[in-house]
């Protein structure tokens, strides 16, 4: 048995990182639901620290069944399947990868944005089937929009550093205003969603923002608005957006994130006005390496007394 600190990983890594990882940890690398129940069956009694992710979490009753825990790490930023006062009560730390991965969201965030509003995934079809330009409608341009960012945290700070490149004025709507933001503060989503021509999701998941954008929210929008979320699926009430997309009451969407993921929603793809992807936001080579460099960051300050470099309280 090996006298590292036994680690267990619930999330899918790629060989290299486990690699990286176990260079410093006994890994107990268990990403799938039978893996984890053997884990815990096993090594439960031994397990210090835990790698997971906000979609994964960790349930109360598992943590029960791991004595020694002292630590859980999200590899990226969000943690909401984390009961955080339960876990303070208990002691354990938790750190996440907080802006680890923020830049690539937010590139990924204008590619659906400009992908929306330039008809990309339209203009493609139609060109693989030999059509021209004549008669299409021009697509419209994001150069001068109005972009609102729901949730700014180090995403929505990365994307209104990328609305300036395309001189699009920028609102958002936060908990709280931010310090030190040079930008306009809109308390209610509502009526942030009216200023916007663009409305981008970055916010987290949780009851607090749990269909936060509805009915009401995407009318606000409009017509000639664009709705894209990369932040978490149970932000958009998936039924009020398809009924708003097949309405026309919004002019389209973009979607990292959907609450059916894995499963497609199947309420939305069988609109044009919508383009799709599956929570990739924030994967990049750069990026998945800044994550696992940050977990370790985390895991060893923990360890050897110097203490989490970005924990969550």
């Amino acid at each position: 048995m090996s006298d590292r600190i036994p680690l267990l990983v619930l999330n899918p890594m790629t060989p290299a990182h486990e690699a990286q990882i176990a260079e410093h940890f006994e890994l107990l690398y268990a990403p799938k639901p039978a893996q984890r129940e053997a884990a815990l069956a096993q090594h439960g009694a031994r397990i210090r620290a835990v790698l997971t992710i906000g979609a994964i979490g960790l349930s109360a009753a598992e943590i029960d069944r791991m004595p020694a825990l002292e630590l859980i790490c999200c590899l990226g930023a969000g943690y909401e399947q984390l009961d955080l006062p339960d876990l303070h009560r208990r002691g354990v730390v938790v750190a996440n990868g907080a802006g680890t991965n923020a830049a690539c969201v937010a590139d990924h965030a204008f590619a659906l944005v400009l992908a929306v509003l330039r008809q990309v995934r339209t203009m493609d079809r139609a060109c693989r089937a030999g059509h021209w330009r004549t008669g299409m409608t021009a697509p419209a341009q994001a150069s001068g929009k109005r972009l609102g960012i729901f949730g700014l945290g180090a995403i929505g700070l990365e994307i209104a550093k990328r609305a300036k490149g395309f001189d699009m004025p920028v609102a958002y709507c936060n908990r709280k205003p931010r310090d030190g933001v040079d930008l306009d503060y809109i308390a209610s989503l509502t009526e942030l969603a009216a200023w916007s021509d663009v409305l981008v999701c970055a916010a987290p998941g949780g009851a607090a923002t749990h269909h936060a954008v509805n009915a009401e929210v995407l009318q606000a929008l409009g017509p000639r608005g664009v709705l894209v979320n990369i932040g978490r699926g149970s932000v958009v009430d998936t039924a009020a957006l398809a009924q708003a997309l097949q309405d026309k009451a919004i002019a389209g969407a973009g979607l990292d994130v959907y609450d059916s993921e894995p499963e497609p929603p199947q309420a939305l793809i069988g609109f044009d006005n919508l383009t799709i992807t599956p929570h990739i936001g924030g994967w990049s080579p750069e990026a998945g390496q800044a994550m696992v460099d940050r977990f370790l960051d985390n895991a060893l300050g923990h360890f050897s007394g110097r203490g989490v470099v970005s924990p969550v309280r």
